[in-house]
């Protein structure tokens, strides 16, 4: 809110502050006025410092804090952190948690340096700045970018769609956030299929079906729009396909305007932001192992079986109700808050359903209808965002039960429920 965050000198109102504060924390990308244009030097490092933190998790920064200044991390402070990182032992956590911060740094340094590189070539010494700045955004699933003081306001990536480097590095920074630091930890350890976890091997599997089966069905709903909308090649509309599937789950960024998709392909990508990404990692959604658990149980009930299985494990009852009941609660919060906003906004259903599905699943992606929301609106759409990365599941424990009860978890396999 204060004057020197903004060009214009002007304090932001409460509300859109508060807003915009939630998006970066919670690592959404929602905006109500473009980042780019309507915030000065000071006020984009306040946004980038809360997408990072939000991205690595307050307990990673509390971490790197106390060990900035030489605190002991005691028992206590452990146990929350084993809570926080979805771990089954407080043995390793300290180091876990190190490992998380220099990984995240390394990723998103060797991601920037391609970006500044690239955009060096458009803008000089401001490419630079531009390049390690949407590495963070990236990387941290957020979609908060820049790229309005160059291309209009809330234009997203749209300059870029035919960008192979671009829209490479931007694809590969959100997979890497996406898909959890405990899977780019086994991955890097293990370096065999075979040796991974079942954890892994479900993510994994689960994030390359969605990317790839998202990316046939965008491209065979928009290939004529496509064509109008950016009078794009071939090539063209399976990289901006391909971007779309993945930027769908969790990030936020848009290479075409999405306004002008077909009320089927939007309805699609409200699937896909529904499922978001996977636990442990800086996106939202019901996560890619949920719904790795609930396609073997609905394949388990099709054949006639009593027990699912996973790459030949079998899965606890108690692991599919759990995942039965993240998908519910998360349901339920989506047909609610968009019930509330088509009281509230005036708007087509399908974009009301779109954002708030967006704000859910931390994804950030929009119709163009966030800067026109009502304060009722807004309030909705705060709460939706933060219920959407701590979880509903979360949520719902920590207000009923105030105790570890009913931790999602799947100690057999390392297989992370929500």
């Amino acid at each position: 809110m204060l004057p020197i965050a903004a060009v214009a000198g002007t304090g932001l109102p409460f509300i859109d502050a508060l807003f915009t504060a939630t998006s970066a924390v919670c690592v959404t990308g929602l905006v109500v006025v473009d980042t780019g244009t309507y915030f000065s030097l000071f006020g984009q490092l306040v946004i980038i410092s809360l997408i990072q933190a939000g991205g690595l998790g307050i307990m990673a920064m509390s971490t790197l804090m106390a060990i900035l200044i030489g605190k002991k991390i005691n028992l206590r402070q452990r146990l929350v952190m084993q809570e926080a990182l979805n771990q089954f032992t407080i043995a390793g956590v300290v180091r876990l948690t190190q490992y998380i911060i220099k990984v995240t740094l390394l990723i998103e340094f060797i991601g920037g340096t391609i970006l500044a590189i690239r955009w060096y070539q458009d803008f000089g010494l401001k490419g630079i700045y531009f390049g390690y700045w949407h590495a963070i955004s990236s990387f941290c699933n957020a979609g908060f970018d820049l790229l309005g003081s160059v291309n209009g306001k809330f234009s997203s990536a749209t300059g870029y769609v035919d960008d192979i480097a671009i829209n490479v590095v931007l694809s590969l920074l959100i997979i890497l956030g996406g898909i959890g630091f405990t899977v780019i930890a086994d991955v890097w350890t293990n370096r065999r299929v075979d040796r991974l976890s079942l954890h892994s091997k479900v993510v994994l599997l689960t994030t390359v079906v969605l990317i790839v089966f998202g990316s046939i069905v965008i491209f065979s709903l928009e290939y004529n729009n496509l064509t109008t909308l950016g009078g794009l090649s071939g090539q063209g509309k399976l990289l901006a396909s391909c971007f779309q599937s993945v930027t769908a789950r969790t990030a936020g960024f848009n290479t075409v305007d999405l306004s002008k998709f077909t009320d089927a392909t939007l309805f699609f990508m409200v699937l896909l932001m529904f499922i978001g990404a996977s636990p442990t990692s800086t996106g939202g959604g019901i996560k890619t192992s949920t719904v790795g658990v609930l396609a073997a149980a609905i394949w388990a009930l099709t054949r006639g079986r009593q027990d699912a299985e996973l790459f030949k494990r079998r899965i606890p009852q108690s692991i599919i109700y759990k995942a039965f009941s993240v998908m519910l609660l998360s349901a339920v919060l989506v047909i609610f808050v968009t019930m509330m906003l088509s009281i509230t906004e005036n708007q087509p259903f399908i974009n009301l359903l779109f954002e708030t599905t967006s704000a859910f699943g931390t994804v950030g992606l929009t119709t163009g209808i966030t800067p026109t929301l009502t304060v009722s609106g807004k309030i909705w759409i705060i709460i939706t965002m933060f219920a959407g990365r701590v979880g509903p599941v979360t949520l719902v424990l920590a207000l009923a039960l105030k105790s570890r009860k009913g931790n999602l978890q799947y100690p057999e396999g390392k297989l992370l429920i929500g």
